[in-house]
């Protein structure tokens, strides 16, 4: 089979096309998958860069979510049979025609939604939901800022938060970025500033955000602070800035701030412990919800451009560009069905 591989942490240009061996028999909780599409994300340019928290050992298969169908199951997988249309998350590895993973991360597509629908569902979407209903317990009339909102996880929180009943503030870089979020449910869309406070607070009778999804991280992150509401929330899940944030604890004191670190990636066995199968329940109740309101058209993840399998340092470089709207995708197979 054809996979991406790394062979030397660096660049993009490093990682090449290889023909490797497909994986043998299943094991008793494993499934074997023909991939279809793979996603495109920051953590793998950091991961091929080998900045990433987790350095897998070289060489290495990057990519992390993956969408395609069941070849084979192992003795104890229940749920899940050859033929099945499935998305999966993986610590990586995604970039190969055929990948054998924990049947814990791998979730049924259901009947009318199409694979690269599904595909943004795991990580983008799974994030912004578990962040704003499992950390958040957002609330109808919270009033949300959404920093980063033209990006994957951004729209996707901005889509959410709306149709869970919030006021959606989404804040983006550009002109193109706001208007996607305005078509995603936002209620204003703003630029990213010094003024961004009084601008929210514009937005909000005076009130602030109730919880700021912050993606961004660097000096955003200080300006939205002073966004927030009065024991408003922080939600902290990344740094796309390439800065780490830049806040006065003061503002978190006097406003009676709680300030969230949330890593998704515990959920999904992205830690030294492997925790995927603690929350696999809960994390397959989460999917389900996601791909019912995919598949019932509340919500419209969209992937933006589909890059063939070797235009992996293409698809970064546009990535790194801050101009992509939602998700970029790779072909990884030209077959359908496995």
């Amino acid at each position: 089979m054809r996979a991406l591989q790394c062979e030397q942490y660096g660049p993009p240009e490093n990682v090449r096309v290889v023909n490797c061996s497909e994986p043998g028999d299943p094991g008793p909780g494993n499934v074997i998958i023909r991939v279809r599409y793979a996603s495109v994300s920051h953590a793998v340019g950091l991961m091929v860069a080998g900045r990433y928290q987790t350095r897998p050992s070289l060489p290495f298969v990057p990519g992390t979510e993956a969408v395609g169908h069941v070849i084979s199951v192992g003795s104890e997988v229940r749920g899940l049979e050859p033929g099945m249309a499935v998305l999966v998350v993986n610590n990586w590895g995604c970039y190969a025609e055929t990948i054998c993973v924990p049947d814990s991360t791998v979730y049924p597509i259901p009947d009318g939604v199409d694979l690269l629908q599904a595909l943004p569902l795991a990580i983008s979407y799974g994030t912004a939901f578990t962040g704003l209903v499992w950390r958040c317990a957002i609330q109808p009339g919270d009033n949300v800022l959404v920093l980063g909102a033209g990006a994957g996880v951004g729209l996707a929180a901005v889509e959410l938060a709306s149709l869970l009943g919030a006021t959606v503030i989404a804040c983006a870089s550009t002109e193109e970025k706001r208007a996607a979020a305005l078509d995603h449910g936002a209620s204003f869309a703003i630029a990213p500033g010094e003024d961004l406070a009084r601008n929210v607070k514009q937005h909000t009778q005076g009130q602030g955000a109730d919880i700021v999804v912050d993606p961004v991280g660097g000096e955003l992150s200080g300006y939205a602070v002073r966004a927030a509401a009065a024991n408003g929330q922080i939600l902290s899940i990344g740094f796309a800035s390439g800065t780490l944030p830049a806040v006065a604890a003061n503002y978190l004191l006097v406003k009676n701030l709680t300030w969230h670190g949330f890593f998704y990636g515990r959920y999904i066995g992205w830690t030294p412990a492997d925790e995927r199968a603690v929350h696999a329940p809960a994390m397959k109740r989460a999917m389900a919800t996601l791909m019912h309101w995919t598949q019932t058209g509340k919500i419209h993840p969209t992937i933006e451009r589909v890059y063939a399998l070797e235009e992996l340092p293409q698809a970064l470089h546009a990535l790194h560009s801050r101009q992509v709207i939602g998700k970029l995708a790779l072909s990884i197979s030209q077959e359908t069905t496995p």
